[in-house]
C-alpha cells in the first residue's frame, strides 16, 4: 500500500459491513445463476435435488462463482459488495497488494470458515483486526478509507 494512504486513513472493516457486502454479492451471482440455470433445465432446475446438476450445474453453480470472486480480487481487490462499502483486501504484513496465492487460499479458507455454523466468519466480529479464518490463513485483512466508520486507524509493519 503507498504511503499516502497512511494509516491514520483506513480502518479494518467489522462483520456487519462485511456480512452486506456477502449478501450483495450472493444477489448479484444469483441474478446471474438462476436465470442462466433456468434457461438450461427449465421448471426441472427446482426439482432436481443434487448437488451437482450436470455441465451446466457444475459450470454456473461451482465454477463461475469461484472464477468471478477470484477475478474481482485480483483485478479490484474487492468484489462489487465490498465496493459498495468501500472497502478492499490487502496483505496483513504490507498493507499492499495480495498475492495471486494468498487470494486463492482465501478463497479456500472461505468454505473452513464456514465450518461449525460458520463460527470463522463470526470470528471477525471479535478479531482485533477484524480478520475470519480465510483472512488468518491467507495473511489478509479488510480494510476502507477511515471516514466510512469512526474505529482506530490501520497500522502495517514496514518491513
Amino acid at each position: 500500500m503507498e504511503q499516502a494512504q497512511s494509516e491514520q486513513e483506513l480502518e479494518y472493516v467489522g462483520f456487519w459491513a462485511r456480512m452486506l457486502a456477502s449478501l450483495v454479492d450472493t444477489a448479484l451471482l444469483t441474478a446471474v445463476i438462476i436465470p442462466v440455470m433456468l434457461a438450461i433445465y427449465g421448471s426441472a432446475y427446482w426439482e432436481d435435488e443434487r448437488i451437482f446438476k450436470g455441465y451446466g450445474g457444475v459450470l454456473f453453480e461451482w465454477i463461475l462463482p469461484i472464477a468471478a470472486v477470484l477475478a474481482f480480487w485480483l483485478v479490484k481487490q474487492s468484489t462489487p459488495g465490498k465496493m459498495m462499502i468501500g472497502a478492499k483486501i490487502v496483505d496483513a504484513a504490507t498493507g499492499g497488494n495480495p498475492q495471486p496465492m494468498q487470494l486463492v487460499v482465501r478463497y479456500i479458507g472461505y468454505y473452513v470458515s464456514a465450518l461449525g455454523l460458520c463460527l470463522g466468519f463470526i470470528w471477525v466480529a471479535f478479531d482485533k483486526r477484524k480478520q475470519g479464518w480465510h483472512d488468518k490463513m491467507a495473511g489478509t485483512v479488510v480494510v476502507r478509507r477511515k471516514d466510512h466508520g469512526k474505529k482506530e486507524g490501520v497500522s502495517f509493519k514496514q518491513g
